[in-house]
């Protein structure tokens, strides 16, 4: 059993015991029948963020909450930082100080632009400063998802380039002498000429968790994948991760600081395609505006489950 987070009325959430599968995150609270995805909690523990998306995709932004001393957690609302334009796909920094994310703001003017990565930095009062651009090195005049920072500094993201690999690729900017180098391809054992997309990196760098939509081996939909590094530092090969996955769109994974739960976001639905006995409209409405409609949720698993699965189909 593992710690994961959980809704508690009147309470927000609190961390409490996780069961041997994958459940839903805070049911009412977090997750509620509208659109979440994105999923990130501070290293410390005391704030989370995560993206709420407009039917039909929009408007999509970047909601967060944080817990007080006596442990319970504020009600979710709009970042400091966003609200005006479309932002998604939060991440903490390692030491918890910074937060990266997706946005389409512009450089200049009112007018939204393509996706870059940004970050904001938190100041010696615990607030949030001004969004900072990551600049021309990490962004193009294409879009830029799903910034990931480790602890080399290094800075981890999705984009479709033409010199990629596959029709989407996992890059990764090296910050070497205090600057980002040009972003490279990850290796063939992650990006294939399918789609591999939103990828979580451990802090350490030693293992990788994405989604890949066009493999043979996928559920359908776009699953999440798994690669970790051999005592060499090489990429051992990818794993789907058939214990979570689904047959629609399994995404955005993330890992808490002690590695101990993996939370992602999926577009699976838990709704009945016939009912026993005629249904009222009161119900239907009831059970397509609540969680599990297949807008998209946020669930949370045990990461030593995980692990164990991935070597488990390493050796088959």
């Amino acid at each position: 059993m593992a710690a994961a987070v959980t809704c508690q009325a009147q309470m927000g959430i609190r961390f409490t015991s996780l069961s041997d599968s994958a459940e839903l995150l805070a049911p009412g609270f977090i997750s509620t029948g509208r659109a979440e995805r994105d999923f990130a909690l501070s290293p410390d523990g005391t704030m989370l963020f995560f993206t709420l998306k407009a039917p039909g995709g929009s408007f999509q932004t970047i909601l967060y909450s944080h817990r007080d001393i006596n442990g319970n957690w504020s009600a979710p609302e709009v970042a400091p930082f966003a609200g005006q334009y479309a932002d998604l796909e939060a991440s903490f920094s390692p030491d918890g100080k910074r937060v990266y994310f997706s946005s389409n703001r512009p450089l200049q003017g009112t007018v939204p632009k393509d996706f870059d990565i940004w970050y904001v930095e938190k100041n010696e009062k615990g607030e949030w400063g001004s969004p900072v651009h990551t600049g021309p090195v990490i962004n193009t005049d294409k879009d830029e998802f799903y910034p990931v920072m480790t602890r080399s500094g290094n800075l981890y993201f999705t984009a479709s380039y033409a010199a990629g690999k596959g029709r989407e690729d996992i890059y990764v900017a090296a910050w070497k002498d205090g600057k980002y180098e040009q972003p490279v391809s990850l290796d063939g054992m992650i990006n294939t000429a399918a789609y591999e997309f939103n990828a979580y990196v451990s802090p350490d760098e030693r293992f990788i968790i994405y989604s890949s939509y066009g493999r043979q081996d996928e559920k359908g939909g776009g699953d999440l994948y798994m690669n970790v590094k051999d005592t060499s530092g090489n990429w051992l090969p990818a794993v789907n991760l058939g214990l979570i996955n689904s047959s629609r769109l399994d995404y955005s994974p993330f890992v808490n600081s002690s590695q101990s739960v993996l939370f992602f976001t999926t577009e699976k639905n838990n709704l009945p395609q016939f009912y026993n006995t005629a249904v009222s409209r009161e119900e239907l409405l009831r059970r397509w505006d609540e969680a599990g409609n297949g807008a998209g949720d946020i669930y949370h698993i045990s990461f030593k489950l995980v692990e164990q699965y991935y070597y488990q189909q390493l050796q088959r």
